[in-house]
């Protein structure tokens, strides 16, 4: 049981450390530089990005450490009096909801109502700023809750029993 819950915290740290490098690039500078091309041009690659991002290894990771941190949720209230409970089950909240929740109720809707904009069109243009501007916004967010969280899992590998 120790090395199923030892596989389980590295493999959510490592996940959560992976998608807020993913999120951060975007927060930090891929999508100032899109902010600076014409609309249409930065439609056209976001639309494509959002294409290829699920048929990436990008998705496995995403959705696999969330697997893994709802387990370790489970886990640190079965085993309440473990000292890695508390970590568990934070990385768990920030990163079940924070960084994948998140995603599903505020990127996702976003990314949706981008796919079927005509990027040449005045209408894909005027949703593009508001695009950019909430997207960004909700990433770095989401940014934030996956880079606690990998720090509540790291916590909790300190915190194991030796």
């Amino acid at each position: 049981m120790e090395l199923v819950l030892a596989a389980l915290t590295w493999i959510s740290a490592l996940g959560s450390a992976l998608i807020a490098g993913v999120f951060f690039a975007f927060s930090a500078f891929i999508m100032t530089a899109f902010g600076r091309r014409p609309p249409a041009e930065a439609i056209a690659a976001m639309q494509e990005i959002n294409v290829v991002v699920v048929r990436s290894s990008f998705l496995a990771v995403f959705v696999v450490t969330a697997v893994t941190g709802t387990l370790l949720a489970l886990f640190a209230l079965l085993l309440w009096s473990d000292p890695r409970s508390i970590w568990w089950l934070a990385g768990a909240a920030l990163y079940v909801l924070g960084t994948f929740g998140l995603t599903m109720v505020r990127n996702v809707p976003l990314n949706d109502r981008l796919a079927v904009a005509d990027p040449q069109s005045p209408e894909g243009a005027n949703l593009w700023s508001r695009y950019l501007a909430d997207w960004t916004f909700w990433n770095t967010v989401r940014t934030v809750a996956s880079l606690a969280a990998t720090a509540a899992f790291m916590l909790a590998l300190r915190a194991a029993p030796a």
